[in-house]
Parts: C-alpha cells; sequence; structure tokens
C-alpha cells in the first residue's frame, strides 16, 4: 500500500523529516503521535503532494507507484485522502454538488460509469446515516457557517463517499467534544476492511480507545523513534515523550 523509506523532506527549503521509514499496509490503521513540530504534519502533507513540500530525498511509493511527480490531484484519484485539521470553507459551492464531482472524477478516472444525480443522492443518504448528519446539510456551502464538529464530520462524509484506499486523519480529534468524537470514529471504523489504510495524527490517547490501531509510532525530530500497540501511547499519556528522547 504505502512505502516510505528514508524520506528527507520538509517545507520551504527546511529540513522536517530526517530519515523516515514507514510500511503500511493494505487494512491497516496507524496512528503517528508527536509534540508539535515533530514533523507529523509534514508528512502528512508530503504524502498529498501540498504545496511548498518537497521530498529532497529518499523514497515514498503508493501501491508500488512512486508519487513523487505527481500532483495533488493525481494523488486523490489514485486513493490518497486527508482529512484536515482546520477543514477548508468553499462558499458559493454546495456539499451536493462538490461531491459528486468529486465522486464522478474517480469513477471516471477509473475507467468506471458516472453516477447519475437520482443514484448519486440515493448513496450519499446512507452515508449521512453513518456520521449523524442531517439531509440539510447537502445543500450548503461545503464547511460554511458549520461547527467544529460539523466540519469534521463533513470530512468523514466525504471520505465514505470517495471511499478511498488510504485515508489520513490529521488531527481529526482536535476541537471535538467526547459527542462528537464518537460520531467520527464510528464513521471511520464502519468504514474500515481488508483494503482500506489509514494513517491518524493526533496528540491524544482518547481518540485511539475508540480507533484501535494496529500500530502507533513515536515522531521525534522527523524520525520514527519507537512503534507500538495502544501500551505505548498509555505511556505517552503518563510520562510525555522525554523519556524517548536520546
Amino acid at each position: 500500500m504505502l512505502s516510505i523509506k528514508n524520506l528527507h523532506a520538509g517545507v520551504n527549503g527546511k529540513t522536517i523529516l530526517n530519515g523516515l521509514n514507514l510500511t503500511i499496509n493494505p487494512g491497516e490503521l496507524h496512528a503517528i503521535m508527536g509534540r508539535n513540530g515533530s514533523g507529523k504534519s509534514t508528512l502528512a502533507n508530503i504524502i498529498t503532494g501540498r504545496d511548498n513540500y518537497e521530498i529532497f530525498s529518499g523514497e515514498v511509493e503508493f501501491n508500488n507507484k512512486n508519487i513523487h511527480e505527481m500532483s495533488p490531484d493525481e494523488r486523490a484519484l489514485e486513493g490518497i485522502f486527508m482529512s484536515f485539521q482546520y477543514p477548508v470553507v468553499i462558499p458559493g459551492v454546495n456539499n451536493t454538488y462538490f461531491l459528486r464531482a468529486a465522486l464522478n472524477a474517480q469513477l471516471k478516472h477509473n475507467g468506471q460509469e458516472e453516477v447519475n444525480a437520482a443514484d448519486f443522492m440515493r448513496l450519499i443518504r446512507e452515508k449521512l446515516k453513518l456520521v449523524n448528519m442531517d439531509e440539510k446539510y447537502l445543500s450548503r456551502a461545503v464547511n460554511d457557517g458549520f461547527s467544529g464538529g460539523e466540519k469534521k464530520r463533513n470530512e468523514i462524509l466525504q471520505m465514505l463517499t470517495l471511499e478511498p484506499k488510504l485515508s489520513i486523519l490529521d488531527e481529526t480529534d482536535s476541537g471535538l467534544d467526547i459527542d462528537a468524537l464518537k460520531i467520527v470514529a464510528k464513521g471511520v471504523n464502519n468504514f474500515r476492511n481488508s483494503n482500506r489504510s489509514f494513517i491518524t495524527i493526533t496528540h491524544y490517547q482518547r481518540l485511539l480507545e475508540y480507533m484501535e490501531p494496529d500500530h502507533i509510532h513515536i515522531l521525534i525530530d522527523g524520525k520514527i523513534v519507537k512503534s507500538g500497540k495502544i501500551d505505548l501511547a498509555q505511556q505517552i499519556e503518563k510520562k510525555g515523550y522525554s523519556w524517548l528522547e536520546a
């Protein structure tokens, strides 16, 4: 699925990731934890191809394809999705139009027939149920006037609609109360299967109690310094990160 080898990368010419290695197999959920500035979001932005983020050396392959030269749109069409910590507001573009256009672009890329309006509405109504969202949100501009929890649920709705192969959740739990967190986690858990993989970036153990990651990685100074299971996150919750520093 995703293979990262000896990755040195950063933003605006500044190196942030220093020899990072990571392998994610189909069906796995990996959690990335670390202090602010450790490189967590940089890793996500490198994978998705965000502007101004660049690879200085190393390899990033997705489904055995080198993605270095792919645009963000090309990576999305290949099946890479990112839920942002601060979801983008798109005034004047309603959710229905946005989601259907994105889905049809992906279907066309995969050589499949585009979905018509009636079939799309049947599909999206089923997806809305998974994230406890009212149908009224479909007629609203993308994330415009949404609360923090509504924006995060809308991001998960996009994921459920597009059915990506790799979903990157960048601090999806940020700003969520416990009820909203449970809804978001339920949406992710319902989407998990043996062909779909996830990277979730978080500061806190509480999200991982609901998503049950297969692997947890601790990032310090742009490198993964320790990997483990849920007990590693529990140790971080109690002891912080200083005990892992050289």
